[in-house]
């Protein structure tokens, strides 16, 4: 998501676009609803992953894994909200839809911890685990085909939606094996593809600020 001002998109994505001749851009956008969604989006996606990342890896105790939560929900699921209706307003329907799925999976995300921890949905406690395994389940589909739906762009954008599917599969296996480990790696995905969210916020900034785009790559589909 950096400067994308086209049909695809941040993850996230995004306006990088406009130095890759990987689609064809529509007519820049200028005036009071001019501007780039990426440089709002991306950072919150970015903060987002790496709460969650070191909570997984075990900063804090498994006790504590909540206090990510304030900053995912706060800032991450709502941030990526605001992004997601700015992308739309600017007539930018793949980035909108990118930042709109995470900002659903963020929030939603919270509802299920938070509301598992209250029992906010009554479910039975033998059946937490297939509870959880079925939201990983149901995301990591979604996320596998946006993977697919963002190949014709750079694949710095790719790159990021795919990890999140690694990240996701892992935390199924770790739920389902109730194995720490499996989730540790997961938590170690989460935090690459968290970095990699920063270098695309911090070229996106580059772009807003004036100054030249950072190397997102080439897209893996051309045509």
């Amino acid at each position: 998501m950096s400067s994308i001002r086209t049909e695809v998109g941040a993850p996230p994505v995004v306006q990088h676009a406009a130095a890759q001749p990987v689609a064809a851009e529509p007519a820049a956008v200028t005036g009071a609803a001019a501007g780039d969604p990426a440089v709002l989006g991306l950072p919150a996606f970015a903060v987002g992953s790496i709460a969650l990342g070191l909570a997984l890896v075990g900063y804090v105790s498994p006790a504590a894994q909540g206090g990510a939560l304030p900053i995912i929900f706060a800032m991450t699921g709502l941030g990526l909200l605001i992004a997601t209706v700015w992308a739309a307003a600017l007539g930018q329907t793949m980035v909108a839809t990118i930042f709109g799925l995470f900002s659903g999976f963020w929030l939603s995300y919270t509802v299920l911890i938070v509301g598992l921890n209250h029992n906010w949905f009554a479910v039975p406690a033998a059946d937490v685990q297939h509870t959880v395994a079925l939201f990983l389940i149901s995301w990591a589909v979604i996320m596998a085909a946006l993977t697919i739906a963002t190949l014709r762009l750079p694949v710095a954008y790719t790159a990021v939606i795919a990890l999140v599917v690694v990240a996701l599969v892992l935390l199924i296996f770790g739920t389902l094996d109730t194995n720490t480990t499996i989730n540790k790696i997961a938590g170690y995905v989460t935090l690459v593809f968290g970095a990699l969210g920063i270098y695309l916020f911090m070229g996106a900034a580059s772009v807003a600020g004036g100054g030249p785009p950072y190397p997102v790559g080439e897209p893996v589909m051309k045509e």
